[in-house]
């Protein structure tokens, strides 16, 4: 009887790994029942251009933008107008408002909330009458194009849960983010480039910047192939990407053919679905060496171009040249960009930080709701706006006339989407005299996230993942409503 080799010894864990396509082949057949994931569970080699779930009816979408404002903008200073607060000012927010609800540690300790009213002017704009701020003077030409919705709540009142939550449906970390349930059921139109990428802007003003990393574009159980490639605001955008010095294209095709001849043997032997994801990176980290330049060459773009988005546009990392970036990126088959632009936690110093803020985005937004209808992209490109929570209409710390602090607030807040359709000029939701409570058509951010997906052609309870023995969703087992009113 010969002994075993070192590579026979199978531990139990290892049995099971390499048995599933024996043992688990009739259970699999039967539990999945022809559902798409089950052949990227079973770790089969994934094209890279086809998408696993294939829409359940027409989308209206086929490219996002999503443009999330980290640390959570103010609604009352910018889309949710509350006149009557003038009359309140430095007056106790009414216990009949609050209601005893809960509070941040920052503020909950304050011996009082005086009421902080917006410093800056509104006006109506469009046909829809939107109230716009001051700050925003070329966002405000849009709104028609805008789907606002003033009523979006969440429970989370600390930015990282909140902001995962926002990104993947849930406060617990580890659940796939929305570009990657998008990219993981439509697929690449662009083999070239990867289908999900996430770029992160520089605020002009850098006074308090949250923190954020990678685990929020993260595919979490999804295969990891579906994860946003993050590029880099300055320099090379991806690094290693390029060639050594020294090694010429044909050395690096020979290595990476050999790598991937060595990564097959192993997939073969272990079974693991991420030997087939390290194929496909590989891969595409080789084609990108021609995409990648082309793409982030802004020089070949018109001076009309820049006319739309500003001079702003041209320098590396700002809100505009993302933005830019993004369109780029969409009319060449990205189906998912997410932008992240941070300094919007104004806990102090309002006055000092909104109107930096806004100038950062204004003008971009407008290019790029108007750069989208020149092209003819716009109706299939979803543009989304907003933060992972609000802000508290009291002060937190002292208060002026001019200048004061927000607190976080999860009970009400304001996002907007357009394209994609999304339904011009509409205006959904209203909060109480103090933006404090919702008094009229709630959206939770399940309820977004089921929109969202409504317009990439995906009924949210039927776009599942198996996991664990459970088919998970991005909107998780509780109730969840696509906002009919909101589609065009």
């Amino acid at each position: 009887m010969q002994p075993l080799t070192q590579s026979e010894f199978l531990s139990r864990r290892h049995f099971f790994t390499q048995g599933r396509n024996l043992l688990g082949c009739a259970a699999l057949s039967s539990l999945l029942a022809g559902d798409t994931s089950s052949a990227l569970a079973a770790g089969t080699a994934s094209s890279g251009i086809g998408g696993a779930v294939k829409p359940h009816f027409a989308p209206k979408a086929k490219n996002v933008i999503y443009l999330h404002m980290v640390g959570g903008p103010a609604q009352m200073d910018i889309y949710d107008y509350k006149p009557a607060m003038k009359e309140y000012f430095d007056k106790d927010l009414p216990d009949s408002v609050r209601m005893g609800q809960r509070l941040t540690t920052m503020t909950s300790g304050q011996a009082r909330f005086p009421i902080a009213p917006s410093k800056y002017k509104f006006k109506q704009h469009g046909e829809c009458g939107m109230w716009v701020t001051e700050l925003l003077p070329e966002t405000a030409k849009c709104v028609d194009s805008m789907a606002f919705i003033r009523s979006m709540n969440t429970e989370a009142i600390n930015h990282e849960p909140a902001i995962v939550a926002m990104q993947t449906g849930s406060q617990v970390t580890g659940r796939p983010c929305l570009g990657s349930w998008a990219s993981y059921g439509l697929g690449s139109l662009n083999e070239n480039l990867p289908t999900f990428v996430v770029l992160v802007a520089v605020p002009t003003n850098r006074e308090q910047e949250q923190a954020i990393s990678a685990r929020l574009w993260n595919s979490g159980f999804l295969p990891g192939h579906f994860t946003g490639v993050s590029f880099r605001s300055k320099g090379d955008p991806i690094l290693y990407i390029n060639n050594p010095d020294g090694v010429p294209s044909e050395v690096r095709r020979k290595m990476l053919d050999s790598l991937k001849s060595l990564n097959e043997q192993n997939f073969r032997a272990q079974g693991d679905p991420e030997t087939n994801t390290r194929i496909e990176q590989y891969e595409m980290a080789y084609r990108m060496q021609a995409s990648v330049p082309e793409l982030t060459d802004i020089n070949s773009e018109p001076a009309s171009t820049f006319e739309l988005y500003g001079e702003e546009a041209k320098k590396p990392g700002t809100f505009a040249n993302n933005v830019l970036m993004a369109r780029r990126l969409v009319e060449r088959g990205v189906r998912f960009v997410q932008i992240y632009l941070n300094n919007w936690d104004h806990h102090a110093n309002v006055s000092g930080r909104m109107p930096s803020q806004c100038k950062d985005v204004d003008r971009a937004t407008y290019g790029l709701i108007n750069d989208l209808k020149n092209r003819g992209m716009f109706d299939e490109t979803l543009i989304i706006w907003g933060g992972e929570f609000g802000r508290t209409i009291y002060s937190q710390g002292g208060l002026t006339a001019e200048n004061y602090g927000r607190d976080h607030h999860p009970r009400c807040f304001t996002m907007w989407m357009a394209g994609g359709g999304a339904k011009g000029g509409a205006i959904y939701g209203e909060t109480d005299d103090f933006s404090y409570n919702i008094i009229k058509d709630p959206v939770h951010i399940r309820d977004f996230h089921a929109t969202v997906l409504h317009l990439l052609g995906y009924d949210h309870e039927r776009f599942t993942y198996r996991h664990q023995g459970l088919d998970f969703r991005l909107t998780g087992v509780e109730p969840a409503r696509v906002v009919k009113e909101l589609l065009a």
